[in-house]
């Protein structure tokens, strides 16, 4: 059985007339028949009854009917997504992103991204930025949202800027620099910092200890937590001050405030990474959504 066969079939079970299915189908009528009838001794069945007149379906033939158009439609279906595919309109784009990413760009990229393409599938990792560089370098994803800076990068990754925001403090509402428009720096001298473990963000980790030592003191860490929510909880609790990117501020906790650094210019960047040699052509398709989000300038995007 070929799809012609089902083609046929339904262009004569429709029109009821074969010189008029022919000439649907761009054929001459002899082949057609012909067609039609090794058709029915394919499956053993008359599927049209015929008089010099008239062109009836028998009972197989209606039977078949239906399913005979669904095949074709799925016939069809298959190769539009394949074609698809081909071109990056459907299919799976596997996402890694870090904690932070909910609270600055990730909504706005995933909103695009589905808005054009709804018929790729998402499959999303929360990972460290080390977590994802080690799952891209096995492609396990094909994309992940990193916090810079990172150390000792695959020569075949690459790494875009796409989002760059200043660092600011998370104090609790009750705490003594909580009624300033700014803090600087020096003014956390003495306070226990909540930090995350330098093995899940150490670009990140390095650069708040360089803020600190830049400011004339060593950090002091009196708690420790993994998850960014975890984080500005326990500021909340009082148990210390967290220094922390300014998209933060989207994550509201009760009796947490957040001030600008003094003096400014510390910032922190999240930046889209994927291997080059990744062969996906949907992985391409999100990239191009990425970069039409970033300006024209081909500056990041604002935190």
């Amino acid at each position: 059985m070929e799809l012609r066969h089902l083609r046929y079939f339904v262009a004569v079970a429709e029109e009821l007339h074969f010189s008029r299915a022919a000439e649907r189908l761009h054929i001459s009528q002899p082949p057609l028949s012909q067609q039609i009838r090794q058709f029915e001794d394919e499956l053993g069945v008359a599927l049209f009854t015929r008089t010099r007149r008239s062109v009836h379906l028998t009972d197989a033939g209606r039977v078949i009917l239906a399913d005979a158009r669904r095949t074709l439609a799925q016939a069809a279906k298959i190769v539009l997504d394949a074609r698809r595919a081909a071109q990056g309109e459907a299919g799976v784009l596997r996402l890694g992103f870090s904690g932070a990413a909910p609270y600055t760009t990730l909504p706005a990229l995933l909103r695009a991204f589905r808005l054009q393409f709804p018929d790729i599938a998402l499959s999303l990792f929360e990972r460290s930025s080390e977590e994802q560089i080690e799952l891209l370098a096995s492609s396990v994803i094909d994309a992940g949202l990193i916090r810079l800076p990172v150390a000792n990068l695959p020569p075949s990754l690459i790494v875009r800027s796409i989002v760059r925001e200043p660092l600011m403090v998370a104090l609790s509402r009750g705490h003594r620099l909580a009624r300033q428009r700014s803090v600087a720096v020096g003014a956390l001298a003495h306070e226990p910092f909540i930090m995350f473990p330098r093995h899940v963000a150490p670009g990140l980790f390095d650069t708040i200890d360089q803020l600190c030592r830049a400011a004339g003191f060593s950090l002091t860490i009196g708690q420790e937590a993994v998850q960014i929510q975890t984080i500005v909880s326990l500021v909340s609790a009082g148990l210390g001050v967290a220094i922390v990117p300014t998209s933060l501020r989207n994550l509201q906790r009760a009796r947490v405030v957040y001030r600008p650094l003094a003096p400014g210019g510390a910032t922190t960047e999240m930046a889209l990474a994927y291997d080059r040699d990744n062969p996906s052509t949907v992985l391409r398709t999100f990239i191009d959504v990425v970069a039409k989000l970033i300006n024209e300038k081909g500056d990041p995007l604002p935190g």
